[in-house]
């Protein structure tokens, strides 16, 4: 597991960009998936961009939330 480049993208016009065939492969991302933009600011600007598939996304919310969750109810 580790952090790193797997692609270089365009944006065109319109804002739109293409994931690399073997990236949307490797990541299990199909026509129709819906993916989280999660963004990380440094003095004001964006400078990391990530992309989350949905799924995963409610799974890691699900991981954090559940122990503060059942905190709070046996408070």
């Amino acid at each position: 597991m580790g952090c790193r480049v797997q692609a270089v993208v365009s944006v065109d016009d319109r804002g739109q960009m293409v994931l690399p065939k073997e990236i949307r492969d490797k990541a299990g991302i199909g026509p129709g998936d819906k993916l989280a933009v999660v963004s990380l600011e440094k003095d004001g600007s964006i400078c990391c961009i990530s992309l989350i598939k949905i799924s995963q996304l409610d799974q890691m919310v699900r991981s954090h939330l559940r122990p503060v969750m059942k905190e709070i109810v046996e408070f």
